[in-house]
């Protein structure tokens, strides 16, 4: 496990903890969409941070839940895991 989180596994965490279904590389291209336009709401990113929170046993910044993009949201979160590396 790398202590980055990519844009394939936000891909995968999105489907899981949001039920919402975004290929990684339509991600990729719509990486500074807002995750409403994704269809990701507040309660599926909630989702998405608590998934991580245990996968990698580390609190997730309390911003993280309301980031506005993926961008936004994987520069918050890879952040919090380089510190706590």
């Amino acid at each position: 496990m790398s202590d980055r989180i990519t844009v394939e596994e936000l891909s995968e965490l999105m489907k899981k903890a949001a039920g919402v279904t975004v290929p990684p590389e339509e991600l990729q291209r719509r990486y500074d969409s807002g995750f409403d336009a994704l269809g990701v709401d507040s309660l599926g990113l909630l989702g998405i941070v608590g998934e991580l929170e245990n996968r990698y046993g580390t609190p997730m910044p309390p911003d993280a839940e309301k980031s506005k993009s993926p961008r936004q949201f994987l520069e918050l979160t890879n952040s919090a895991l380089l510190a706590g590396a």
